[in-house]
């Protein structure tokens, strides 16, 4: 009597390294909930200390989030993301077919990375010096970049539903968390009132409302005072 043929064996899932609270961990893990992508999210931190240890014999940058699919590890978020619509397609398409459409979303997550992101970060590192004098340097400095990009901005974004049109795209991966933190580091004044209109957008779309909730947690640790909204 001939024996059933064994069940193929389940590829193993994705694993994602990094932390919910941190931007450009939200930033993928933004695109994987658009397209519920399942994975395994190992988290960094102290009560993980093996994951800590598996992300840096991986990537000894140390820069997180890391994406491990297999014998690949791939780095550096909007890579991630391309690399997920390649290898796990799903509804959404974060990069257009067209190419040109395509270029101009990798700009805008290339803007949001760039001239939002980093520069509430220059305001974060001189918090975390612990120096008065760094602090408000690097606030100074934050405040400045950050004027200079929400103006920009707010002429970009006139007439769209999202950073590229009608679309969610990775430039909306990237905006979401960047102006999320942003936000809290120099509020969107209210002569940018439809830049203030598109982050409550991002704020109201499931894939980063559920990635705020999971850093929720987490809040207290925000070295500028976060504060309570949101």
């Amino acid at each position: 009597m001939s024996q059933p043929a064994p069940a193929p064996s389940q590829a193993p899932l994705p694993v994602l390294y990094g932390h919910p609270f941190s931007s450009y961990t939200q930033k993928v893990l933004i695109a994987l909930y658009e397209n519920a992508t399942p994975f395994e999210f190992r988290v960094l931190g102290p009560d993980a200390p093996q994951h800590a240890a598996q992300w840096q014999a991986k990537w000894p940058l140390r820069q997180f989030p890391l994406l491990v699919d297999g014998a690949r590890d791939v780095v550096e978020t909007s890579i991630i993301i391309e690399y997920l619509q390649i290898k796990y397609p799903g509804p959404v398409r974060l990069i257009p077919s067209d190419p040109v459409e395509a270029l101009d979303v990798r700009f805008m997550d290339r803007f949001f990375d760039l001239h939002v992101m980093n520069a509430m970060q220059l305001a974060v590192n001189g918090a975390l010096t612990g120096d008065a004098i760094k602090r408000k340097d690097g606030m100074a400095l934050a405040v400045e970049k950050l004027d200079r990009a929400y103006a920009w901005l707010e002429g970009r974004l006139a007439g769209s539903t999202w950073a590229c049109g009608e679309h969610f795209t990775l430039a909306d991966c990237a905006a979401a968390p960047s102006l999320f933190y942003a936000d809290w580091t120099h509020p969107i004044p209210e002569t940018c009132p439809v830049l203030r209109a598109y982050r409550a957008r991002l704020l109201a779309r499931p894939s980063f409302a559920r990635a705020v909730e999971e850093a929720r947690y987490f809040r207290p640790h925000f070295p500028l005072g976060a504060p309570d909204r949101d």
